[in-house]
C-alpha cells in the first residue's frame, strides 16, 4: 500500500515542510517589508497575501473567509482525486504533478487557517477603511493569536524583478509608466502550484499514457506443462 501511495505522500510533506519552515522563519525574524537583496535580481521581500495565490486579493473579510472554505473543498478534492489516479493506474509523473499542486494548495491553507491563531501580528482586515492593515514590529508565537481561524494572511517573501525600467512614451495606456518584470511576491507554495501545472502542459501527451504494468514471463517449463495439461484433457 505505502508503494502506491509514496509518490503523493513523499511529495507533499516534503514541499510542505520546505514552505512552512521558510514562511515561519521569515515571519518570526523580519518585520513586513524587504528582507534583504541576493544579487541585483532577487529580492527578499517579507509581504502577508490575505488573498490567492501570487498576491491576488480577493473581495475583503468575506472574499477572505470564502476563499479559506473553497481552498480547503479543494484540498479535500485533490486527495480524492489522487486516490482515483493510483486506483487507476495513472502515469507517475501525472500523479506527482497534481500532487505538487495538491502541496502548494495545503501550504498556503495552513497559513490561513493557523497562522491568524498561533501569531500575535499579522495582517488584518479593517472595515471602517475597507481595507488590510499591516503591523509593526516582529511577530512571535501566542496563545492568543491576532485573529480567528480562516482569517490569516499568507506569508510571502520572494520577489523576483528581473527588468526594471520604464514604458516608452508612445506606448498605449502604459505610456511613461514603470515596469517591472517579475512583479508577483510569492512563496514556496505558489512555486509547487505553478510548476505542477506547467508540467503538466508540457507532458500531458506522455501523462496520457498509463503506465502497463510488465506481465510475468512465461517459462518454457510452465509452457510444457500447460500443453501437457491440454493433452490429458484431450485424451
Amino acid at each position: 500500500m505505502f508503494q502506491k501511495i509514496k509518490i503523493p505522500l513523499l511529495t507533499i510533506l516534503i514541499v510542505l515542510f520546505i514552505d512552512q519552515f521558510i514562511k515561519i522563519y521569515i515571519k518570526l525574524n523580519y518585520p513586513l517589508g524587504e528582507v534583504g537583496r541576493v544579487g541585483n535580481w532577487c529580492v527578499l521581500h517579507f509581504t502577508e497575501n490575505p488573498g490567492m495565490a501570487w498576491g491576488l486579493e480577493f473581495g475583503g473579510s468575506f472574499g477572505k473567509l470564502s476563499l479559506s472554505v473553497l481552498r480547503i473543498l479543494a484540498c479535500i478534492g485533490g486527495v480524492f482525486y489522487i486516490r482515483h489516479m493510483i486506483k487507476k493506474g495513472e502515469h507517475k509523473g501525472f500523479i506527482f504533478c497534481v500532487s505538487l499542486i495538491l502541496a502548494g494548495a495545503m501550504g498556503n491553507i495552513l497559513d490561513s487557517i493557523f497562522y491568524g491563531l498561533i501569531f500575535d501580528k499579522g495582517t488584518i482586515f479593517d472595515p471602517q477603511f475597507q481595507a488590510y492593515i499591516p503591523y509593526d514590529g516582529i511577530a512571535s508565537f501566542s496563545s492568543t493569536g491576532y485573529t480567528s481561524t480562516m482569517y490569516g494572511c499568507v506569508v510571502d517573501m520572494f520577489y523576483f524583478p528581473l527588468i526594471e525600467g520604464h514604458f516608452p512614451d508612445w506606448f498605449p495606456v502604459w505610456g511613461g509608466e514603470e515596469f517591472i518584470f517579475f512583479r508577483p511576491i510569492f512563496n514556496i507554495a505558489d512555486v509547487s502550484i505553478s510548476t505542477g501545472v506547467i508540467l503538466i502542459i508540457i507532458f500531458q501527451k506522455r501523462f496520457a499514457k498509463k503506465e502497463i504494468e510488465p506481465m510475468p514471463e512465461t517459462t518454457n517449463e510452465s509452457v510444457k506443462n500447460t500443453d501437457i495439461n491440454l493433452n490429458t484433457k484431450a485424451d
